[in-house]
């Protein structure tokens, strides 16, 4: 056992990161409750989001990829959303097994009714925060997430 402390910096993002891990959970929560009445949950609506980002259609690796998450977790929720109609699969040209997934109109109705019920929530989780606090903290979340999916973060453990 060493006698290793955290510096200051480390102690303030540990305490960061327990914060985002509340957050994150109390998002999906709050996400579940606003969409609810779609038949969506939040994991369902963040698939959509990422099929709407997407300039073509795409695998659900590379969906799961895109979101980092699981790509079994992807696939459980993309054939959900097949089931009920929001989405459909199509032939990829480039790999017989992977499947493209394409949005139905049925899809994109209920996508674009989240995001019409996302609008004002998102709104007024944002009122009395200054625009510099959210770019701030923007640019801190994007840095580390790109620490940790470039595999920068350090290996202190000797």
């Amino acid at each position: 056992m060493t006698n290793a402390k955290r510096t200051p910096a480390g102690e303030a993002l540990s305490s960061l990161i327990l914060d985002l891990f509340r957050l994150n959970s109390l998002l999906f929560t709050s996400g579940d409750r606003l969409v609810a009445g779609l038949g969506l949950t939040s994991a369902r609506w963040q698939i959509l989001g990422a099929i709407v980002a997407t300039e073509r259609p795409q695998p659900v690796a590379w969906l799961a990829r895109d979101l980092g998450a699981a790509r079994q977790n992807v696939q459980r929720i993309v054939n959900d959303l097949e089931r009920d109609g929001l989405v459909t699969f199509e032939t990829n040209p480039h790999h017989r097994r992977a499947q493209l997934v394409v949005l139905t109109e049925k899809g994109q109705q209920a996508f674009d009714a989240a995001m019409r019920l996302q609008l004002p929530w998102v709104n007024g989780l944002a009122d009395g925060l200054s625009m510099k606090d959210i770019e701030a903290m923007n640019r801190v979340v994007s840095t580390l997430r790109g620490r940790l999916e470039n595999g920068e973060e350090s290996d202190q453990r000797t």
